[in-house]
């Protein structure tokens, strides 16, 4: 490592050549020094990147990405003197995509960093623009989701994925195999509230010909078609109790059997489940096990609701407006966009998804204005609702609601206006713009 901190830029170059994944070697000015092929193909596009600061290469940002809303792995390797590993934004040919960063420290003889290394890793599973398939965001607690799939994705442990209805609980069961080793196998779906008790087991374990009446045939379970894959659950709280014994044993085991088998048969398998229902309470009221649940959740991920990520709400809404009209070039009006940000959205993106697919349907034009997405909204309102906020208002109101989150975040416990900013996802500079308009008022 110390040999390596102090070798010349061509040996550095030709040492990182011939790793896979995209490096570059900077110094505390955050200067480029080296970089391998992968590196330039990814985020190059052709020009120099040697002499250049990594975030001006990956970010296009003058200021580092501390400064500018982000984690900087360097700062934080400084101050903890070990590597680091964080979760950015980064400017590719395909657009802006997530990427896990790792940055180990290059010591010199004494113990001091000099220079600083960095392994990126594209995470396929989400963007950071309109359009993709994948999950897509990129509000704070957005990004902390992701760092979290991140993180447990390529490890064996289960998974609990908990959140409201229509947060996107099956989107991060799948971005969780996708990030595990076993993304070439299969991800198998099981929807336990929609499985009557009595055929749960059998859809579950398989079961022999004769096992019960009308099982003319032997049939291989859900568990068995999910082997060396990922097993998803979902609404595992619906789980019969009768049931949660042998998905424990299961569990506990890797075994099973088919009904109406003796014959042990193994499963390899990864568990990820998911719910809207509080288990712990459903624990505390007798309706779910206790050792099941901690078997569940060795690793919980809460998936925040659509009214903490208002941010999003513009990216998800064109990339859901894309996929709803199909074969229309619709766009959403700025002030539609504004009325959909008022909105609590109780559902949340499968709401956005049935406002946005019923604005299709009522629009005749090629352009969605917000008195079309105020009827799309009203058919959710029983006869006694009240009315919506005037039109007029709503420009208003979103910036009532902009000024409420700043107010929170800066009493938050971040001190500093940095740890502020990156609570809020805005730069520094925006930040104190903002408190400047604050105080105007």
């Amino acid at each position: 490592m110390n040999d390596t901190a102090a070798a010349p830029p061509a040996l550095l170059a030709s040492w990182l050549e011939a790793l896979p994944e995209p490096h570059i070697v900077f110094d505390r000015d955050y200067r480029i020094v080296a970089a391998n092929s992968a590196y330039q193909r990814q985020f190059g596009r052709g020009a120099q990147v040697l002499g250049r600061t990594c975030h001006a290469v990956s970010h296009h940002s003058s200021v580092p990405c501390d400064q500018a809303g982000e984690t900087c792995p360097l700062a934080r390797a400084l101050h903890s003197g070990a590597r680091e590993r964080v979760l950015h934004l980064h400017h590719t040919p395909a657009g802006e995509e997530y990427v896990q960063i790792e940055l180990v420290p290059l010591a010199d003889a004494a113990g001091q960093p000099l220079l600083f290394m960095e392994k990126m890793e594209p995470l396929r599973i989400a963007r950071g623009q309109s359009g993709a398939q994948d999950m897509i965001g990129r509000a704070p607690a957005f990004q902390a989701l992701l760092e979290l799939i991140a993180r447990v994705g390529p490890s064996p442990a289960s998974v609990l994925l908990l959140g409201e209805s229509g947060t996107g609980k099956e989107l991060a069961a799948r971005a969780v195999h996708e990030a595990s080793p076993r993304a070439g196998r299969p991800l198998v779906v099981v929807d336990c509230a929609s499985l009557p008790e009595t055929l749960f087991e059998s859809e579950l374990f398989g079961h022999e010909r004769g096992a019960f009446t009308g099982a003319h045939a032997a049939r291989a379970g859900l568990v068995e078609a999910a082997h060396g894959g990922t097993l998803f659950l979902d609404e595992v709280g619906d789980i019969p109790l009768a049931m949660q014994v042998k998905l424990l044993r299961l569990l506990e085991s890797g075994t099973y059997r088919r009904v109406g088998q003796t014959e042990l048969r193994r499963a390899d398998i990864r568990l990820v489940s998911a719910t809207h229902h509080d288990l712990k309470a459903m624990v505390r009221a007798g309706r779910f096990r206790e050792d099941l649940y901690y078997r569940l959740s060795t690793f919980p991920i809460r998936l925040p609701a659509l009214r903490e990520r208002v941010p999003d709400i513009a990216l998800l809404a064109n990339s859901l407006l894309e996929r709803v009209a199909q074969g229309r070039d619709l766009k959403l009006a700025p002030a539609a966009l504004r009325r959909l940000e008022l909105h609590p959205f109780p559902g949340n993106v499968r709401e956005l998804r049935n406002v946005l697919e019923r604005a299709a349907l009522l629009c005749d034009g090629a352009e969605v204005t917000e008195q079309v997405v105020e009827r799309a909204l009203s058919f959710d309102r029983g006869p006694d609702a009240a009315a919506p906020p005037p039109v007029q208002d709503a420009a208003t109101g979103l910036r009532a609601l902009q000024n409420e989150a700043l107010r929170a975040a800066l009493h938050s416990p971040a001190g500093t206006r940095e740890e502020q900013a990156r609570a809020l996802g805005i730069s520094t500079r925006t930040l104190y713009r903002k408190l400047k308009g604050l105080q105007r008022q």
